[in-house]
């Protein structure tokens, strides 16, 4: 046979691709007359194997083993002078930061709390947002972010479902949650009375505490957009393995000054303190409020960041006159990006676009934009993550050929709280890793691998 094509859609490596999956799928055809013909076979064997194992071929060593605040505690340990927080007018050192933060996990772990536990945290953007997370997390909780400018409705919502043991917050902040539960503990870090001051600064003991790697460290809700906000549960060890990531990928030194511009509701905001405070550097809060349009303008170059993430419709609504010329590094999350949004940011920075849901702890795929390399895809999957595009039955699609994203690897999360059946449903097995009761997540997302005659297993959104 012979196939004819219009040059002027096709390349003849895509037509011959096309031949190949032609004759796999006879040679299925004529080898068993009984199967069903959506399963049989499009790929080569050496195709599936490069599609599933080759694009995915991204093993690297992380401390699994260990709970994502000894990460920080290691940092205070190389560097306790550096700053770690700026805040307004106020800072932190890391040694002072750990030190409050030690004290307020003394008197969490006094109040009752455990590894397995949820503190719920209702805090503005500040120092002691930051304090409260850590405290949470060396105490053996797992923190219950509550954005204070969230609707009354919903943070009821998320206190209710997630049943904490402890609220932390502010008197000013508790008296808009309405009416709480009777047996929530509530801690007011602003009352006359902090007994918490005259505790310990030393690091609790996680292996007193029980505390491991697979313990949670956060449950953190989607937006509901396409029904009841569910609760995702994320251990420790997915966040060690991104810590890692973002640091090596970014670039990220002791002499860097990250934004910390995310509610603290969306998981972008764990990102961005790890960023931080995993590595050295300093992490920057602006005042509470909307960060957008000249206001971020203004804290971007005010404070030097070095270190951004925004999500394109933000970093769109830039001033067109806005010079930052200390940033280094600004990475695009959260929505499709644009080419017109590379072509204006990417000169003389690195700019990277990300993909991630918060089922697979943030980030599961990065991509580096060059100026003029038209739409940005969401690149390949991230050190020790796999992404599966796969068709309805399950089975890998071909080069350029759209599939539903599917994410397995160190970072997918547990689950979704009190939600036993929808996560039966969109964390299933993963039939491709050799890996005992390894799982994956089903997005619901389309992508594709492109076309590349080089085979970079880029996907494309």
């Amino acid at each position: 046979g012979t196939l004819g094509y219009a040059s002027a859609l096709f390349d003849r490596a895509s037509v011959e691709r096309h031949i190949a999956h032609w004759q796999t799928l006879q040679r299925a055809l004529v080898a068993d007359e009984q199967a069903s013909v959506a399963r049989l076979p499009l790929l080569s064997a050496d195709e599936r194997l490069q599609l599933l194992h080759g694009f995915n071929d991204t093993a690297a060593p992380f401390p699994a083993e260990r709970c994502i605040h000894d990460l920080f505690e290691a940092q205070v340990e190389r560097t306790p002078e550096a700053i770690a927080l700026v805040f307004e007018d106020d800072s932190l050192s890391y040694a002072e930061l750990n030190a409050q933060a030690n004290r307020l996990a003394h008197h969490l772990i006094a109040r009752g709390v455990r590894p397995g536990d949820f503190v719920a945290i209702a805090l503005p953007r500040g120092i002691e947002m930051v304090v409260a997370l850590l405290a949470t997390l060396k105490a053996g909780g797992a923190y219950v972010p509550l954005d204070p400018d969230y609707p009354a409705e919903r943070l009821a919502f998320m206190l209710a479902d997630s049943a904490p043991r402890v609220l932390v917050t502010q008197s000013g902040v508790r008296a808009t949650l309405g009416e709480l539960p009777p047996s929530l503990a509530v801690l007011a870090l602003d009352a006359p009375d902090r007994p918490w001051e005259a505790l310990p600064t030393a690091n609790p003991d996680p292996r007193t505490l029980g505390l491991t790697s697979a313990h949670l460290a956060y449950v953190i809700y989607t937006s509901g957009s396409t029904g009841t906000p569910k609760g995702v549960m994320v251990p420790h060890a997915g966040l060690c393995n991104l810590a890692q990531m973002e640091i090596a990928g970014f670039a990220v030194t002791p002499a860097s000054r990250v934004l910390q511009c995310a509610s603290f509701s969306f998981d972008a905001c764990i990102w961005e303190v790890l960023m931080a405070l995993c590595s050295g550097a300093a992490l920057h809060l602006p005042a509470p409020g909307v960060l957008a349009g000249p206001a971020l303008s203004q804290a971007l170059r005010d404070s030097r960041i070095t270190h951004a993430t925004l999500p394109p419709a933000v970093l769109a609504a830039l001033p067109d006159d806005a010079v930052l010329p200390e940033l280094q590094t600004l990475v695009m999350a959260g929505e499709a990006a644009s080419e017109a949004l590379v072509r204006r940011w990417a000169p003389g920075r690195r700019v990277l676009n990300a993909y991630g849901p918060t089922e697979a702890t943030v980030c599961a795929s990065m991509h580096s934009c060059e100026p003029l390399s038209g739409t940005p895809p969401i690149g390949g999957p991230i050190a020790n993550v796999r992404l599966y595009l796969l068709d309805a039955l399950g089975q890998p699609v071909p080069v350029g050929v759209a599939g539903e994203i599917h994410i397995g690897g160190a970072q997918v999360a547990r689950g979704y709280l009190n939600r036993a059946e929808l996560t039966a449903e969109r964390f299933v097995p993963d039939p491709f890793s050799a890996e005992p009761g390894a799982r994956m997540y089903r997005t619901g997302d389309l992508g594709r691998w492109r076309i590349d005659p080089h085979g970079d297993g880029t996907i494309e959104f």
